[in-house]
């Protein structure tokens, strides 16, 4: 498997857990402190996801200029 793909998966796995964090703070019956470190959590998904995606941008930007 290429890098490239490797990273779209990770980029579309960030986005999915990120996905499942939120539908978790719906839940009326979550506790402040879950709802807390889920929101890390979810953050920290999406930051991830939005390095992937500058890389790959890069990249893409890097090869249409050859």
């Amino acid at each position: 498997m290429s890098e490239e793909i490797k990273e779209e998966l990770s980029f579309e796995e960030k986005v999915e857990n990120a996905k499942e964090l939120l539908e978790k703070l719906s839940n009326p019956d979550i506790t402040l402190s879950s709802s807390v470190e889920i929101y890390k959590n979810g953050m920290k998904e999406i930051e991830d996801a939005q390095k992937l995606l500058e890389t790959a941008k890069l990249q893409f930007e890097e090869l249409s200029d050859k």
